[in-house]
């Protein structure tokens, strides 16, 4: 019989951490809480709901959070994380770990965006969303429509592929990366979402930054071309479009001085480093990629 365990990350959530609790206990086998520093009674309350707490005596972080939940996670065959504000539907359970127990995935996200999409996403978090998914499905190679849920399922063998090098809100991104670097089979399936319960401690904005700041440092790694050559490719473009310019401004008396013309001939030198930086790390990447292939 297939075992499911639940972890809940949580921080300051009294609110709606027991009835997600003992929702959750009619769709797995096991709930643990890890309560992430709260100020609150959350760990009491999920104690009084019968689940397993595991207590940070500081914030550290939901990346933190999940990677204490994983390391405790024991005999169990599926590991599925959800938010305990209340934002996601624990009765979605049984659909987003069907894939694993029928052998289709390693690994499931649970999407607000699949079919019809979500429409009560409002407008500005959908543009960071946007932003946010592109730039991880570049650094992993995958083509996740929402790159940013906390909904998920693990079959327990992956546990291994995950650094939880991120503490924080961009563990969702990181997440995703490492599962494409291992290999793992990565499928996502339609779920719903709540928007009328304060599912964030951050500013979008600033949770915006830092999930993107996250991303751009694992892409500099593994997609280097992107990182590297793109950019210089474009500056390298740049600066000898704009060299040449200047320098005919001052061949024909229009400029009196070559200072502009320097500066960019300095900005597409850069751009051409930056541009074989990519290539070379890039062809790294490669040959240690098929060495551990062998």
């Amino acid at each position: 019989m297939t075992k499911i365990t639940a972890i809940l990350p949580a921080y300051n959530e009294e609110i709606s951490i027991g009835s997600i609790v003992l929702r959750t206990k009619n769709y797995v086998d096991h709930v643990m809480v890890v309560d992430d520093g709260s100020r609150d009674h959350t760990s009491k309350i999920a104690e009084l709901a019968e689940a397993e707490v595991i207590r940070h005596q500081t914030n550290n972080g939901k990346g933190s959070a999940l990677k204490t939940g994983f390391k405790a996670v024991g005999n169990s065959d599926i590991i599925v994380t959800l938010d305990a504000d209340g934002q996601h539907d624990p009765a979605e359970i049984p659909k987003l770990v069907a894939p694993i127990i029928a052998g289709e995935a390693d690994m499931v996200n649970g999407s607000r965006y699949l079919g019809k999409g979500d429409k009560n996403t409002p407008k500005y978090r959908r543009i960071g969303q946007n932003v946010l998914d592109k730039a991880t499905n570049i650094s992993s190679r995958l083509t996740i429509t929402d790159t940013q849920s906390g909904f998920r399922a693990f079959a327990v063998h992956t546990i291994p592929s995950f650094r939880f090098k991120t503490k924080g809100y961009g563990i969702e991104s990181e997440m995703l990366v490492d599962a494409a670097n291992a290999g793992l089979k990565v499928k996502e399936v339609e779920t719903g979402v709540r928007y009328d319960v304060k599912s964030s401690k951050k500013h979008p904005i600033s949770h915006g930054i830092q999930v993107l700041v996250n991303v751009l440092q694992d892409m500099e790694l593994n997609r280097p071309l992107y990182y590297f050559t793109l950019p210089g490719l474009i500056l390298a473009c740049i600066g000898t479009g704009m060299g040449l310019i200047f320098l005919r401004d001052y061949m024909t008396g229009i400029s009196i001085t070559l200072a502009p013309t320097i500066l960019m001939i300095i900005l597409a030198l850069a751009g051409a480093f930056m541009m074989f930086t990519g290539i070379i790390l890039d062809s790294i990447s490669r040959l240690i990629e098929r060495t551990m292939n062998k």
